[in-house]
């Protein structure tokens, strides 16, 4: 499994490769929490890519409801169909069993997770940003892998999904939700971890260029900062630099690029430039002392 996400790009210690596997094998979700941009989504991603499976995304948000995770009526579709037989006699009961079939349901991440062919990757995203109620109704999802729907029944999936579930930790996860996945935190990633990420994620960056991005993160994410850069700021930052032909960092490219890594304007304000330069100063050492 960790050659196979490797081979997708990425980056895996044997505790994510591990957990991933063990996912797929046990047929268990699998919950996966850490900071914003350290490879929570990317997991959900490059599984259904290593297993040729559908990825199917729910993001959560707050004020999600059933109806849009699940399914919902095409009302215009059925509104056209009633007044087409008023032109004929209907059945009653056959018209309403006619306006709510299949045809008119319209399905939405999850049932449309239990209803595939081939079981499908279900990516449920950010889940700590959906309330309790939806955590509540997101549990028997999980358990049987079965929704009702009054009009139709119960519907039961035939292959289960492979099931992934991210959170940022903005909420704390009820215990109910935990005990039915497997659980995986994501640190944020070693340097060595990110220069091999760096090589991976931008064609054509250099080495020196790859450790220096790489120390300046590891050293700027020791700051005190209101959002510390994640691994999707990393890889934005080097194909930034490397769209500027850029083959070291200096003072002056970072000032002009420090958009790519810093998303919160007290951070700007915070690190002041005094602050930039002894990064990029221990960046350009630290990456010649490494030689």
């Amino acid at each position: 499994m960790q050659e196979a996400m490797g081979r997708h790009g990425y980056i895996a210690e044997a505790a994510i490769s591990t957990a991933v596997f063990l996912a797929r094998a046990m047929r268990k979700p699998l919950l996966v929490e850490g900071d914003a941009g350290v490879g929570k989504t990317e997991i959900a991603k490059v599984l259904a890519q290593v297993l040729g499976a559908e990825l199917i995304r729910l993001q959560c948000y707050e004020g999600l409801d059933v109806n849009t995770a699940l399914y919902e009526w095409n009302y215009q579709h059925q509104l056209l169909r009633l007044k087409l037989a008023e032109r004929d006699a209907h059945d009653p009961a056959d018209l309403e069993r006619t306006i709510f079939g299949r045809e008119f349901l319209l399905e939405r991440p999850l049932l449309r997770a239990i209803t595939r062919r081939e079981p499908p990757a279900l990516l449920i995203d950010e889940i700590d940003r959906a309330d309790d109620g939806f955590e509540a109704f997101l549990l028997e999802v999980l358990s049987d892998f079965q929704v009702t729907i009054p009009e139709l029944g119960t519907i039961k999936a035939e292959h289960q999904p492979y099931v992934v579930l991210t959170s940022n930790r903005t909420r704390e996860i009820g215990d109910a939700l935990r005990r039915r996945c497997l659980y995986l935190y994501i640190e944020h990633p070693t340097l060595e971890k990110e220069v091999r990420i760096i090589h991976a994620c931008v064609p054509g960056v250099g080495e020196r260029l790859a450790e220096q991005i790489g120390r300046f993160m590891q050293a700027l994410r020791s700051r005190r900062l209101a959002k510390p850069p994640g691994v999707a700021e990393t890889i934005d930052w080097a194909q930034a630099l490397i769209s500027l032909h850029l083959d070291h960092l200096d003072p002056e490219a970072v000032e002009s690029t420090l958009g790519c890594i810093l998303k919160d304007h007290h951070d700007f304000h915070d690190l002041s430039e005094m602050d930039r330069s002894a990064l990029v100063a221990a960046s350009v050492d630290g990456e010649a002392a490494s030689r």
